[in-house]
């Protein structure tokens, strides 16, 4: 009998992480929990890319995917109106 390995286990457990992560984003009305469920996911294909023995583009994906680009959505979302302008 073939078992799957702490790897293929791994991947399995990532690839649905990442699937959840992604419904969720795309599920969620509110914007703030939807742009924390963007960096959830970011930081999960970080933790893919580090399996795949990339560290140095994990590194990457976890600083700018989940970081900064975290960072521009909520300083986006503060900084407008929910509010619709009628002329």
């Amino acid at each position: 009998m073939n078992f799957l390995g702490f790897f293929e286990i791994a991947q399995i457990l990532v690839g649905i992480g990442l699937l959840v992560s992604a419904i969720v984003a795309i599920r969620f009305k509110n914007l703030v929990a939807a742009v924390i469920a963007m960096a959830v996911f970011s930081l999960i294909l970080s933790l893919e890319f580090y399996l795949l023995q990339a560290p140095d583009v994990a590194i990457a994906e976890a600083g700018v995917g989940a970081g900064l680009t975290t960072a521009m959505y909520l300083l986006a979302i503060k900084n407008t109106t929910d509010e619709e302008v009628i002329e």
